[in-house]
């Protein structure tokens, strides 16, 4: 069996006349084998091979050696720890009060506003109720005025008339007058 770097392995790939010659490739830790019953490109089936005992021996994980732990490096740990968890409180409750003064601002902020909006529509309520009271008014003053206008018409029509029945009776006087000169004349 022959032994092929990466790169000969992809130009293998694209290469026919050596894929039919080649039927193994064995690298350091894995063997590669074509498979030919794919229609649609090349397929490989990759085997790893189990670690040799020289490569472990290379590849092994020096642990670094255990310490004596101290009492007072536990007691150090445990302070650090409690410091930890009062800051993460600390943190916690920052955030719950300013979770909280938000929320407050946004209830100032509504109140206000919904304070305006009362504002303002009582301002038009009062503006609307107003202009109605000076429409009604100025209808009120415009009625009264043509009734006025009407009485002073009845007044004046009342006056005519009188002055008509006493032209209507000085005439008649005058004819009665006429007419009694005329018989003593005659």
């Amino acid at each position: 069996m022959k032994e092929l770097s990466v790169f000969s392995l992809i130009c293998s790939c694209f290469n026919p006349e050596a894929r039919n010659k080649l039927v193994v490739w064995e690298f350091e830790d894995m063997e590669v084998k074509p498979i030919n019953k794919r229609a649609s490109g090349q397929a490989f089936e990759v085997f790893l091979k189990p670690p040799s005992p020289v490569s472990d021996a290379t590849h092994s994980i020096i642990s670094p050696p255990k310490r004596e732990v101290s009492l007072e490096d536990i007691q150090k740990k445990l302070e650090a720890a409690e410091d930890r968890r009062r800051s993460q409180e600390a943190q916690v409750l920052r955030a719950l009060a300013e979770k909280r003064e938000h929320e407050r601002d946004v209830l100032l902020k509504a109140m206000e506003e919904n304070s305006n909006f009362s504002k303002m529509a009582e301002e038009k309520l009062t503006m609307k109720m107003e202009q109605i009271k000076e429409n009604r008014e100025a209808h009120l003053a415009a009625m009264m005025e043509r009734l006025q206008e009407k009485e002073n018409r009845q007044a004046h029509l009342a006056a005519m008339m009188e002055r008509l029945q006493e032209k209507e009776r000085h005439a008649a006087v005058v004819r009665r007058n006429k007419e009694l000169r005329e018989e003593l004349t005659a």
